[in-house]
């Protein structure tokens, strides 16, 4: 009763003409941030930080103009991943394993739908759950230390055969290549240079959206450059604009059970939308009875993965809200902004300041219908693009990415690196490497890194403690089964169809 009572009045907060102008604005302009690459939901949010301060905005009207964007780039991202190949941000990465297939099969529209309405019902339901579980998980989440978070991204890399395709060789080869580059920078614990070679641009290591978009925007260009002058050239189709009620029920499994992934793994601080939605395309190939068809244009591994990485928004804010513990890098970025309006997120914070907590919670509900409304009518524009002749397209493709890369740290060798990767990446298609699992160590592997040395710091060197606690045995047991199964699954399939193939034979 009294959670009914407390959004009515974060109803009564969030109807108020001025807030309902703002969400509206948080929506358009986070999907705007979301399709730019290079931008993204934190520089999106910081940058507009300083706006609400200069506007006098109340606590709980500038957070719900900072949400706004937060969520609308979470949507955005998955536009130019489906239509161009190009992802805005890291969890956009694994929307274009199948996204991009169907664009190039004349399903973009259905494919963008999918995210609309996969996000939609996501971002719907980790409301609903930061509502009534909110402050029982960020009790459950905080005890999550540096061993479990370890055994967590154990888990995750364990999930890569799902990306390998039919070579789980090149599939690990690629993930200790990402890994690699993720050792690029200085040494945390030593502060000493690894792998910089005397440039100072490395220092910082590689930065995301540099590898992200040599890897697949600059070696998509090459791969339809090396098309078009060969005459393999295939013209891409407008198709329908719009997912049948089919394609919609067949998705419906997959938007929910990223939904439920998406939200708890969100609920862990520094996890974040990018594993979570790397965890959602694994989990729905496993569950499929058909994971051939994943990676050629499966629409469930949109709608996974864009409901996973929904939801992880919602999952972050409890975190935040109940224990003032940033689950994300924008999370941090609310932290700093509610805490220069005096308004401290902690314990107290559904006591002290109820307008605040549930005036977002309200104006989620609502800015989540609303960007459903604002993108679904845009479908049709928005695959329009593939009409573009080829000649204008892969020209403006090539600037928005050259953009982009700039403008995280207005620096030309950002350039140079990009086209090094593009470079990379054109040839391991060549040789069939698969390129997501480079992005998944790449962003994994530092926290890996860091998580590692605090495990042992803590424990002075010892290695059993990372195996002591309930929740990392479980999650190491988790990894080695989802590591293996699969290949001992492989193995008996081999030899039943060796055994019936003998007994044809006789």
């Amino acid at each position: 009763m009294s959670v009914i009572h407390s959004m009515a009045q974060g109803f009564a907060v969030a109807l108020t003409p001025m807030n309902l102008m703002l969400a509206f604005s948080g929506a358009v302009v986070g999907t705007m941030v979301g399709v730019l690459p290079g931008i993204g939901p934190i520089t999106g949010v910081a940058i507009l930080v300083p706006l609400t301060y200069a506007m006098k905005l109340p606590p709980e009207s500038a957070i719900i103009l900072l949400a706004g964007i937060y969520y609308g780039a979470m949507y955005g991202g998955s536009t130019t991943s489906i239509l161009l190949n190009v992802p805005g941000e890291t969890a956009s990465v694994v929307t274009t394993l199948d996204g991009y297939q169907m664009a190039r099969q004349g399903r973009a529209g259905s494919a963008l739908a999918m995210a609309a309405i996969g996000s939609f019902v996501a971002g719907t339901l980790s409301v609903l759950g930061l509502m009534l579980f909110g402050p029982f998980l960020a009790k459950w989440a905080i005890r999550f230390g540096p061993a479990e978070y370890l055994a967590l991204m154990v888990f995750a890399f364990s999930m890569i055969s799902t990306l390998a395709g039919k070579n789980l060789a090149k599939a690990l080869i690629a993930t200790l290549l990402g890994l690699a580059f993720a050792t690029v920078g200085i040494d945390p614990g030593s502060a000493v240079p690894r792998y910089t070679y005397g440039q100072l641009k490395l220092y910082d290591g590689m930065d995301f959206l540099v590898v992200a978009i040599g890897l697949f925007a600059i070696s998509e260009i090459l791969v339809l450059l090396e098309e078009t002058h060969t005459g393999q050239t295939v013209a891409a189709e407008m198709g329908k604009v719009w997912i049948s009620f089919k394609e919609l029920m067949f998705s419906m499994g997959a938007v929910l059970r990223g939904s439920i992934l998406g939200f708890f793994i969100g609920v862990l601080p520094g996890a974040g939308a990018s594993i979570a939605s790397f965890i959602s395309y694994t989990l729905e190939k496993r569950v499929s009875n058909r994971s051939d068809t994943f990676g050629k244009g499966d629409i469930r591994g949109v709608a996974g993965p864009e409901a996973a990485n929904n939801a992880a928004a919602g999952g972050a804010l409890i975190p935040l809200l109940t224990m003032g513990i940033p689950g994300s890098g924008t999370t941090a970025i609310l932290l700093g902004a509610l805490m220069g309006m005096n308004v401290t997120p902690g314990p107290l914070m559904f006591q002290n300041h109820p307008k605040v907590v549930w005036g977002l919670v309200a104006s989620m509900y609502i800015g989540n219908v609303m960007l459903l409304i604002l993108n679904l009518p845009l479908v049709g524009l928005f695959v329009k693009i593939l009409l573009v002749p080829r000649w204008i397209l892969l020209p403006v493709v090539t600037a928005v990415s050259f953009i982009g890369v700039y403008s995280v740290n207005n620096s030309p060798f950002d350039l140079l690196l990009m086209a090094g990767f593009g470079l990379l990446g054109y040839l391991m298609r060549k040789m069939d490497y698969p390129l997501a699992p480079v992005i998944l160590g790449l962003v994994l592997g530092e926290m890996m890194e860091k998580n590692l040395r605090r495990a042992l710091s803590i424990s002075g060197g010892e290695w059993s403690y990372l195996f002591k606690s309930p929740i990392s045995i479980t999650l190491w047991v988790l990894a080695a089964v989802s590591l293996f199964t699969p290949l001992i699954f492989r193995k008996l399939k081999t030899m039943k169809d060796e055994i019936v193939t003998g007994e044809e034979e006789l």
